[in-house]
C-alpha cells in the first residue's frame, strides 16, 4: 500500500523498492542524505543473483559487487538518499560505457586511439546528463607537432568504426594537455567523468592522490563550462 501513499517528485523515484535495504554510501563507507553517494544494499533482496557461470570459486562475483564494501552489495551506481527518503539517479559509478543500452567497454576505444601515431594517450567517458541525454566525449593527449583537425578527427572516427563499432564512436573529440592517473598509474575514469557532470571537485578525489592535481581542476572546468551551454 506504501506505493499509493507515498507522494511523488519530479525526477526521483518515490520510494526504495519492497524488501530493499537501499543506501547511498560515500567513500568512506558510511550513509549520507541528500548528498550523492554509492548504491548500496545491505542487506539480501528477496531476488538477487547468487554467482556467475564459470566462476566456480565465486571470485568474480565478490570482486564485481562486494570488494568496495566488505559485507555490502555495491550495485555500480551513484544516487542520492533524499531528506524524504526518495531517491534520485545519476548514472554509472564505474567506467563502464552505456551507450543507448548497449554496454561498451572504454578499453577498447582506448586500444585503438592510442595506436595512431599522432595520440599518446586517450580517455573516454560516458555521462548521463539532466535532461536524459548521454554524452561520450573521447580526449586525447596529441604526439608533439601533431594538430587535432578535421582530419585527424575523421582518422580517430574512422579507426573506431573499423575496429570497433559505429556505436563506440565518441560524440566529440577533444584535445587536453594529459590525462589524469592515481599514483600508480591508473586512469581516472569516474572521477572525470563525476567532474565533468558537474560534482564539485572536493566531493569526487582527493588532489593529492592524483599524479597531475591541476588536471581535477582542469577537468573541473569542463565540466562547468558544460553546464552552463546545456542550461
Amino acid at each position: 500500500m506504501r506505493g499509493k501513499e507515498t507522494p511523488v517528485w519530479a525526477g526521483e523515484l518515490s520510494a526504495p523498492n519492497l524488501g530493499v535495504a537501499l543506501a547511498a554510501y560515500d567513500s568512506e563507507g558510511q550513509p549520507v542524505r541528500d548528498q550523492v553517494g554509492e548504491l548500496v544494499v545491505t542487506r539480501p533482496m528477496p531476488s538477487m543473483p547468487l554467482h556467475f557461470w564459470n566462476d566456480p570459486n565465486g571470485s568474480r562475483y565478490r570482486d564485481a559487487y562486494f570488494s568496495a564494501y566488505p559485507g555490502v552489495w555495491r550495485h555500480g551506481d551513484w544516487i542520492t538518499v533524499t531528506g524524504h527518503g526518495s531517491v534520485i539517479v545519476h548514472g554509472r559509478s564505474d567506467a563502464t560505457l552505456n551507450r543507448n543500452g548497449v554496454r561498451l567497454g572504454s578499453a577498447d576505444i582506448h586500444d585503438i586511439v592510442e595506436h595512431l601515431p599522432e595520440i599518446t594517450e586517450a580517455l573516454v567517458i560516458g555521462a548521463e546528463e539532466p535532461d536524459g541525454g548521454y554524452w561520450m566525449p573521447l580526449f586525447v593527449v596529441l604526439a608533439n607537432g601533431a594538430e587535432l583537425d578535421d582530419s585527424l578527427r575523421d582518422r580517430i572516427r574512422d579507426a573506431i568504426r573499423t575496429s570497433a563499432s559505429p556505436r563506440h564512436v565518441p560524440d566529440e573529440i577533444l584535445a587536453v594537455p594529459a590525462i589524469p592517473h592515481t599514483k600508480t598509474g591508473k586512469k581516472l575514469e569516474v572521477p572525470v567523468k563525476r567532474l565533468l557532470q558537474g560534482v564539485p571537485a572536493e566531493q569526487v578525489l582527493n588532489p593529492a592522490a592524483v599524479d597531475n592535481p591541476d588536471l581535477v581542476a582542469y577537468f573541473a572546468r569542463l565540466g562547468t563550462e558544460r553546464g552552463k551551454r546545456s542550461a
